[in-house]
């Protein structure tokens, strides 16, 4: 009779993990991509505020390209000695850090 009831207890434990039901996980990625497409201008095309604030900040600096995005923010590669580098500018001058 003990082992009669042990097995039913058994049984019963066994089955009441089966029957449990898997909690639903509703889990969403939000991905913000930021697609800051620059396109290329010639340097003259440059806001004066900008070159201002270039030749202020890096007065040696070489400008090799000059690109905008649709928010008028200004992507300048520069050149100063041996260094290369890009700085960004918004269309008043200010320097923005990316």
């Amino acid at each position: 009779m003990k082992k009669l009831v042990l097995s039913v207890a058994v049984l019963l434990g066994s089955l009441s993990t089966f029957a449990a039901i898997a909690p639903v996980q509703n889990s969403v990625l939000k991905v913000i991509t930021i697609a800051d497409e620059y396109t290329e201008i010639k340097i003259e095309e440059l806001p004066v505020a900008v070159t201002d604030a270039l030749r202020t900040a890096y007065p040696d600096a070489v400008i090799s390209k000059a690109f905008v995005n649709e928010n008028k923010e200004y992507r300048i590669d520069i050149k100063t000695g041996d260094q290369e580098g890009s700085l960004f500018a918004d269309a008043k001058g200010k320097w923005i850090q990316q």
